[in-house]
């Protein structure tokens, strides 16, 4: 299956998909996040991935990794996740760092390391979903991975 990009039209769609994942449906629409999603023979979207850039460009917030339950255990989490990594890596990006509390050992085979919370928020000050967290206060619950995409 191929990729497309969002686009606004797919917003309300893209945010019941993660509604189900339990993943951050904030700031999906902002100038700074990047999305692409996977659909199935009949138009279902069946996977996301994305980043949120950093306003110089260096950091990306790796965000909306999600495959539909049905799907899962394909591969499809990795290849998704991969994406993402490279589309920020062909950007620009130095550094991709992401909050996830329930799927360590996943990103963990992707190359990612446990990382301070508080540099990744430093890093990413600017992102939407970094400020949501920080205004409400869920910033102390998220556990921060990192992964450097120097070449």
């Amino acid at each position: 299956m191929e990729l497309e990009r969002v686009s606004p039209s797919d917003i309300d769609p893209i945010r019941e998909f993660l509604r189900t994942a339990d993943l951050t449906l904030a700031g999906l629409d902002a100038p700074g996040v990047h999305l692409w999603v996977e659909r199935d023979g009949r138009g279902r979207i069946v996977g996301s991935t994305g980043f949120e850039l950093s306003t110089d460009g260096r950091h990306a917030l790796i965000r909306s990794v999600a495959v539909d339950p049905q799907q899962r255990s394909a591969g499809s989490g990795s290849r998704l996740a991969r994406f993402a990594m490279d589309a920020a890596r062909e950007a620009g990006v130095e550094r991709a760092w992401l909050f996830s509390r329930r799927s360590g050992p996943f990103w963990q085979k992707l190359g990612f390391m446990a990382a301070d919370r508080d540099e990744l928020a430093a890093a990413l000050a600017d992102t939407h979903q970094v400020r949501l967290f920080v205004e409400t206060g869920q910033l102390g619950r998220e556990v921060a991975w990192s992964c450097p995409l120097s070449r």
